[in-house]
């Protein structure tokens, strides 16, 4: 009897410590891919070229200039393309989001959760990455996604100011690069699966060039952004101010 419950608490242990050390490389990429993600240490602009397709809507481009802060929780977005749109911005100081339209010349909050543009991507998809601090770990799990060998995490969101309180993750396992997203509402629905294809190298750091982004609550609505001119270079202060939205428009 003494055996069998030192051989009980041996096993428990075992796995115990499996699960504690699981939760420590999770940890450990969820920070990697923030690390990633963010220019803590210099400014980041780049146009986005996006085509939002809908079933319904049919095709239609968007290109957007955007600019940002990530030290300092800032960004700022500028509609290029349509015509309809041109004008139109984002601005982003801290956890305040306002959104411009240049018809009547005012300023809305908005929130992160919201759609970007009309299209499918979310506002919180742009700006810095704040995994570590967002989600807890559910599981991890080594596997493959095409030729890439990942990680696949389980999320569950730490508080409600998240888009998605759920998400299930494809992470490569050399450069801890985000390949596939799948995310889902409290009760477990899918809303939509997020697709990173390529990236591109700026600095010591690495930026998803392409994402897809598919609607899976209508079949076929989908929207596809391609960063070009992404660029390093030190910003204004000036950029991001509400005066420097009004200015362009003008």
């Amino acid at each position: 009897m003494k055996n069998r419950i030192v051989v009980f608490i041996l096993l428990f242990m075992i796995v115990a410590g499996a699960l504690f050390a699981a939760e420590l490389d999770g940890e450990k990429i969820l920070r990697a891919i923030d690390e990633q993600r963010n220019f803590t240490d210099r400014d980041f602009s780049s146009v986005m070229s996006m085509i939002r397709e809908d079933p319904e809507e049919g095709v239609e481009k968007k290109v957007v200039q955007q600019f940002r802060r990530d030290g300092e929780d800032k960004f700022v977005f500028l509609f290029l393309e349509p015509t309809v749109q041109k004008g139109q911005g984002y601005l982003r100081i801290d956890d305040n989001l306002w959104f411009y339209d240049p018809e009547s010349r005012k300023f809305s909050h908005t929130s992160m959760k919201e759609q970007f543009g009309g299209t499918d991507a979310r506002n919180s998809d742009f700006g810095a990455s704040n995994m570590i601090e967002d989600y807890c770990i559910l599981s991890i799990e080594e596997g493959t996604l095409g030729k890439y060998s990942v990680y696949i995490l389980d999320l569950e969101a730490r508080h409600n100011e998240v888009t998605y309180p759920k998400r299930k993750i494809w992470v490569t396992r050399d450069r801890n690069l985000v390949l596939k997203s799948k995310d889902y509402s409290e009760t477990g629905r899918l809303l939509r699966t997020s697709l990173f294809p390529s990236y591109a190298k700026a600095g010591d750091h690495y930026i998803a060039s392409k994402m897809i982004f598919v609607d899976e609550l209508v079949e076929g609505k989908k929207t596809s952004i391609t960063l070009s001119e992404i660029s390093l270079e030190p910003l204004p202060d000036s950029v991001f101010t509400k005066s420097y939205i009004e200015r362009v428009n003008r």
